[in-house]
């Protein structure tokens, strides 16, 4: 039904941008093959986080958990970086070097997540049952691009289409930053707005008439 999905897709696209207009993070989820790509080429262009490998168990139920992981892999990546792993034996270094693999491949995309997200935008939210659980559980609001055989009751604003297709998800994607990008277009004139009405105010305030 095209005049459904475009209406679905109307409100999801508003949302996000408001999102982005209130500075709000969202967390970008797909992790099945034909959706990793769009989501983590996404996200990267939004500087938002985001899951592509695996959803770990306790992501936002736990989230206190994961970023005690998340500090680690920054921590051992620095050690790295910094070449201090070569005070370590040859198998220690392996290990770590192990480790630091792991930990990247399960928690790169959420390093620069401090805090629970604001929203979640699922690919596939039949295929992500477990973010979505944990969202629900915990009152996340969830975005995400769906078949209408997935249960839609659960989405607050499901963007009704093939969930399955790379083309699809690419295109459905490619709204969304555009969507994003807007918001934040918005939330910079609304600052550049106040601050000249900070400056007229203060102006004002001084006894220096404005002229209009």
């Amino acid at each position: 039904d095209l005049e459904k999905t475009c209406a679905h897709l109307a409100a999801a696209l508003e949302e996000v941008k408001g999102y982005a207009a209130r500075g709000k993070a969202i967390l970008f989820v797909g992790t099945k093959p034909e959706a990793r790509v769009a989501v983590e080429e996404t996200a990267t262009a939004l500087n938002m986080p985001f899951v592509t490998h695996r959803w770990i168990g306790g992501t936002l139920t736990n989230f206190s958990e994961i970023r005690k992981r998340v500090e680690r892999l920054k921590s051992l990546t620095a050690q790295k970086e910094r070449g201090e792993l070569s005070v370590y034996s040859k198998k220690e270094r392996r290990d770590m070097e192990d480790e630091v693999a792991r930990l990247t491949r399960n928690f790169s995309g959420v390093v620069g997540l401090d805090r629970i997200p604001d929203a979640l935008f699922i690919v596939d939210p039949r295929h992500e049952d477990t973010a979505v659980r944990e969202a629900l559980k915990i009152g996340v609001p969830l975005i995400a691009l769906a078949n209408s055989d997935c249960n839609l009751k659960e989405i607050r604003h499901p963007i009704l289409a093939n969930d399955v297709s790379r083309s699809s998800i690419t295109f459905f994607l490619d709204k969304v930053r555009e969507a994003y990008k807007e918001g934040i277009a918005a939330r910079a004139l609304a600052v550049k707005e106040k601050e000249a009405e900070d400056v007229r105010e203060a102006k004002n305030e001084d006894g220096v008439k404005i002229v209009a």
